[in-house]
């Protein structure tokens, strides 16, 4: 019971989970769903208008813009939109391109006629003497860039919103207009100080520099003629960081190989250090210690010559018996007199 239980909870909870993704991608993507009835219109100018932007009655969206062409007397052109069937589009019906935001994005606003109630049909054509063309606000925007360079990106698109709304005739007035941009340079001249204080600290960062320009010059002839140095050598740089590459991996395959034997004379150093360390063989260890500078040194003095060693015969003696007759000796008695015997 308590498993049919979990098992129910668990599938309400993923239906609820995709309901919500579902409306929310909805919701994002500006879906919308219902039959809906495709309509033309005739534009002078359709400069910023896209396929996929919105269509809108009193504010509301209510389709989108599906194609655009060149009409057939190379003048116009043709947008083609398609809008919800439940927004029924009259004889009366107007179309404007209207801005959206300050990036250039537009939109069609269509507007009922009063008194107008003969509905069009699917797939009617809107004429070119029911259409209006959007406010070029372009210039206006160019007037506020000083603003907008010193505003919050929020307050950039409140105060545009207000800008379109009011000259596309959507809703507000000048009087909010104006008292909005006031509001707005206010608070920039709140902030006078904070400017005045920038400003001065950048002056004294640029003195500085100004002061220091020789050494400034160096430095970047330096720059460049390391940066120089390395470009002339990036066939060596490239062919030593292969190289190194190459290395790695052998070093690494060598360790590979000999870890076992490390291991091993680790362990057995260990050994060699606790023998070594008994009082039996400390005095041996010390007198070998002691005297294996001169052992050494007279061990390479053989072996100069390459890699053999040496050796000069100072001293011989030795009999040799034969089958028949008294004993051969061979050899100095006494040895030689060469100085390298002394």
């Amino acid at each position: 019971m308590s498993t049919r239980s979990s098992l129910v909870k668990f599938l309400v909870f993923v239906a609820a989970t995709l309901l919500a993704t579902g409306t929310l991608a909805a919701t994002i993507a500006n879906i919308q769903f219902g039959d809906k009835a495709t309509y033309t219109a005739v534009f002078d100018d359709v400069t910023g208008l896209a396929n996929g932007q919105e269509v809108r009655i009193a504010g509301v969206r209510v389709g989108e813009v599906t194609g655009i062409k060149v009409a057939r007397d190379r003048v116009h052109a043709d947008v083609q939109f398609k809008v919800l069937k439940t927004s029924v589009l009259t004889q009366g019906t107007t179309a404007t391109i209207k801005y959206r935001n300050l990036v250039g994005e537009r939109y069609i606003a269509l507007t009922q006629e009063v008194g107008a109630a003969t509905p069009l049909r699917d797939g009617a054509t809107i004429g070119l003497a029911h259409t209006r063309s959007a406010l070029d606000l372009t210039v206006l925007f160019n007037g506020f860039k000083p603003l907008f360079a010193a505003l919050s990106p929020k307050d950039v698109n409140e105060l545009s919103g207000n800008i379109i709304s009011v000259l596309q005739g959507e809703g507000g007035n000048i009087n909010s207009l104006l008292a909005k941009t006031a509001s707005l340079t206010s608070t920039l001249a709140d902030r006078d100080e904070v400017i005045g204080r920038t400003i001065s600290n950048l002056n004294t960062v640029l003195g500085t520099v100004d002061e220091h320009d020789a050494a400034l010059k160096q430095l970047i002839d330096q720059l460049q003629r390391f940066v120089s140095g390395l470009a002339a050598d990036r066939e060596t740089i490239g062919a030593s960081l292969t190289n190194i590459n190459s290395l790695t991996a052998q070093t690494a395959d060598l360790l590979q190989v000999t870890r076992p034997s490390i291991k091993t004379d680790i362990s057995n150093l260990r050994q060699l250090g606790a023998s070594l360390n008994k009082p039996s063989n400390t005095a041996t260890f010390e007198k070998f210690l002691s005297t294996s500078p001169g052992k050494i040194s007279t061990i390479t003095r053989t072996a100069t010559y390459g890699s053999w060693f040496n050796f000069y015969l100072c001293d011989f003696s030795g009999t040799i018996k034969l089958p028949a007759g008294p004993p051969v000796k061979l050899g100095k008695p006494g040895g030689l007199s060469a100085a390298r015997c002394s």
